[in-house]
């Protein structure tokens, strides 16, 4: 029989480390702090964005290449996943930006206003060029964990919520995903703060995220059951979580506007802000302990790059695979 591991964490990187390491064979327990909303974590508030391509405009090598692997496995254990590419569009006086974008990024095709229109008919005739990322999806993050907790407990998983253990005490192998949680065990990590607005309008309509780039307020919008969006920048380097700033909340409502009108009328269903962990580097880490692995530092990658992360977890503990572009040993 396969030992048995704990998970210490339900959010997007413990929940995949869960379902892959059942999938192997192995006893799993997930433990998470909060009720079955998981709400106190970062995947709660997350975009759940899948584009290691685009993501390739700053983001190090490594997480482009657990990228594309995890929308593999999204493919794979998930198949109504939305796979339907990403849009970079900028007006005319930001086209340095979206420039800078398709020097950076691979796997695009250029865009005129033509094929925007075919892309995305609400915004035709608002952009004269762009960027479409065809390999590239998105999910609901809520709805995500949902049904990764769901399909972890048809293999055997059982989730222990309202559950706030010490991953140190626990016996056997265990696996800590617990964030920011873990900073007293990796000093390293720090917040780095994510803000966002989700709005209800019947006026637009999205089959894919849409970037829109912008010196200033660089933001995305992602399409949601409902006639929903859910409208955020990429990131802050801040600790201060006590909300959404007016600052931040008009700039982001400001872009949206310019992305198209309609947004202007939404309904504002909610404010979002959360503290993505990160190490200096940006890059995630698996650190291994003897028995201790610890899975952390997704910064805002987390719903790319979790599946991955989980898979590296399920082969280490099962075969003793390595990946010494992400692991440490110590």
């Amino acid at each position: 029989m396969s030992e048995p591991v704990a998970v210490v964490g339900a959010g997007i990187a413990g929940s995949w480390a869960a379902l892959l390491l059942a999938e192997a064979g192995h006893p799993v327990v997930l433990h998470e702090r909060s009720g079955a909303a998981v709400d106190r974590g970062t995947s709660h508030w997350a975009g759940g964005m899948l584009a290691p391509d685009c993501e390739s405009d700053g983001a190090e090598p490594a997480v482009v290449r657990l990228g594309r692997r995890s929308l593999a496995l999204w493919r794979a254990h998930f198949p109504e996943t939305p796979l339907n590419g990403s849009l970079v569009v900028s007006h005319p006086r930001d086209r340095a930006d979206l420039e800078r974008v398709a020097r950076q990024t691979v796997g695009h095709e250029r865009v005129g206003a033509r094929r925007i229109a075919e892309i995305e008919p609400a915004l035709e005739g608002r952009f004269a060029e762009g960027l479409f990322f065809p390999d590239e999806g998105h999910v609901e993050p809520r709805l995500a964990l949902q049904a990764l907790h769901g399909r972890a407990r048809e293999l055997g998983a059982e989730i222990r919520l309202g559950s706030a253990v010490v991953p140190e005490e626990l016996a056997g192998t265990v696996v800590d995903c617990r964030g920011l949680a873990a900073r007293g065990s990796m000093p390293e990590l720090r917040g780095v703060k994510g803000e966002t607005v989700l709005v209800e309008t019947a006026e637009v309509r999205f089959e894919r995220p849409v970037r829109l780039m912008h010196p200033r307020w660089p933001i995305y919008v992602i399409p949601r059951a409902g006639n929903r969006f859910l409208i955020g920048a990429s990131s802050i380097e801040s600790e201060e979580s006590s909300g959404v700033t007016l600052r931040s909340a008009l700039e982001l409502m400001t872009a949206a506007y310019t992305l198209h009108p309609a947004f202007g009328e939404a309904r504002i269903v909610e404010f979002g802000t959360a503290l993505r962990p990160a190490f200096p580097d940006n890059m995630p880490r698996i650190d291994i302990k003897g028995r201790l692995i610890a899975v952390n530092g997704l910064y805002r990658h987390g719903f790319l790059i979790a599946p991955a992360l989980g898979e590296l977890v399920a082969s280490y503990v099962g075969r003793g695979a390595r990946d010494n572009e992400v692991m440490r040993w110590s």
